[in-house]
């Protein structure tokens, strides 16, 4: 339902408030999002990955609801500065393989993401500043060699000033050269993320990342997966048969928006 309703916002001009009612049907009496926002755990209990897509969600929607934001930033801060993608809770239920006991551990990846998310949201918070000075302290000890923590510090450094950033621009072309779970050409079937995903539309300033032939070629690609059930497939083990379709049901939003960004859909 959640997709659906984002979808009508996006491509149909819809008021954002069904979308809001959507979102907030996954939301915890301690201010957190839980019941598999992200479908990949199937925990009740709030996890800041899940927080990371309600407010990523808010991002699209406008103007957020700063009191949700704020109760969300609650819970966040009584993990700590930093947080991992998941607490303790997501691993005694359904879960895909993927996740285990290091996605617990506080990481750039979602603690980037998080504090982006509030300053792009504008939504002030004390938690917002020390997750910000947890990331660049962690960013003076390098880079991330994988594409999603990678992902996540693009986001932090576009929402801060240069005058921030603890690498140059020359450090983050290098970097993308060693990821891990990147694809810097496509792969057919093959599990990774793509330029697409770290510059999901030509205005992007990471977009002078990459060479603008893999650029063609991945949307080329990225138009040609879609199924003949008009949805787009997923390239990873799922929890199961629920969590496959909600994540179809977030590929194809995904897909769409970026195919739309870079003028690939036709009217």
């Amino acid at each position: 339902m959640l997709e659906r309703r984002l979808y009508q916002v996006c491509f149909r001009g819809a008021d954002p408030g069904a979308a809001m009612t959507a979102l907030l049907a996954y939301r915890n009496d301690d201010g957190g999002f839980g019941y598999g926002l992200e479908p990949d755990k199937r925990t009740a209990a709030s996890q800041p990955l899940d927080v990371e897509v309600a407010f990523s969600v808010m991002e699209l929607l406008g103007p957020p609801d700063t009191a949700v934001v704020i109760s969300a930033c609650d819970f966040l801060a009584s993990i700590g500065p930093g947080v991992g993608c998941l607490t303790a809770d997501a691993l005694e239920g359904p879960r895909a393989p993927h996740w285990g006991e290091f996605a617990l551990g506080a990481s750039l990846n979602p603690t980037a993401g998080l504090a982006a998310s509030l300053l792009s949201l504008e939504v002030d918070h004390p938690w917002r500043e020390a997750a910000t000075a947890f990331c660049l302290e962690r960013l003076e000890l390098g880079l991330p060699d994988d594409a999603h923590a990678f992902a996540e510090v693009l986001r932090l450094l576009d929402a801060l000033p240069e005058s921030r950033w603890p690498c140059a621009t020359e450090q983050l072309v290098q970097a993308v050269e060693n990821l891990s779970l990147f694809l810097p050409l496509p792969v057919a079937g093959e599990y990774g993320l793509t330029p697409l995903h770290l510059a999901p539309s030509p205005d992007s300033r990471w977009l002078e990342l990459f060479a603008s032939e893999a650029v063609e070629r991945h949307l080329d690609a990225l138009a040609g997966a879609q199924l003949t059930d008009g949805g787009w497939p997923i390239a990873w083990e799922s929890c199961g048969p629920a969590a496959l379709q909600e994540w179809r049901g977030i590929e194809t939003l995904r897909a769409l928006r970026t195919l739309e960004a870079y003028g690939r859909l036709s009217a």
